[in-house]
């Protein structure tokens, strides 16, 4: 008997230890997002997409030889009257379906400030594969273009909003 009326105390005093709890945290402000009219900004030692910028780009490849995986590949601008390599780059390509997102190419830059570097970018969706190889040249966007082998042209991706393109304090 007396084990019958211990369990029913035990049982009914985990109940209210469950309902001071719901009681303590109905009072405080909620943590939800409503993600798609609100979107959270990560930290920012987040590594998101990769982001290039081809006027501070100095064309030395050290970023392409840092990559792990070997998805980064550019060549250098070529002087029509010289034919000698100019610093600047003639085009960048990222394969985003190869990258690990490591941040060795971005730590591998030496121009000041850094000519690749990762945004705070988190969602993306690609319906190709195709449209994972992003290709810079002077004058694209800091995302990048993808070249449509259809139409034989580059294009920008409609689906795609940046979270924040600006490099901030790198």
């Amino acid at each position: 008997m007396i084990g019958y009326f211990k369990t029913v105390f035990l049982t009914a005093w985990a109940f209210v230890e469950g309902l001071w709890i719901t009681l303590r945290y109905l009072f405080k402000p909620s943590v939800t997002v409503q993600y798609p009219t609100e979107k959270l900004v990560p930290y920012d030692a987040f590594r998101g997409m990769l982001i290039f910028d081809a006027s501070t780009c100095i064309a030395c490849s050290l970023c392409a030889k840092a990559c792990p995986s070997a998805c980064i590949a550019l060549e250098s601008q070529v002087h029509p009257e010289t034919k000698k390599r100019v610093p600047k780059a003639e085009w960048y390509t990222l394969d985003l379906g190869k990258c690990n997102f490591c941040g060795l190419c971005q730590e591998a830059c030496p121009t000041k400030p850094k000519s690749v570097w990762h945004s705070l970018d988190y969602e993306y969706a690609f319906s190709n594969r195709d449209e994972m190889v992003r290709c810079w040249k002077q004058g694209f966007p800091l995302a990048g273009r993808v070249w449509d082998p259809k139409k034989k042209a580059f294009h920008d991706l409609e689906s795609y909003i940046p979270v924040r393109e600006v490099q901030g304090h790198r």
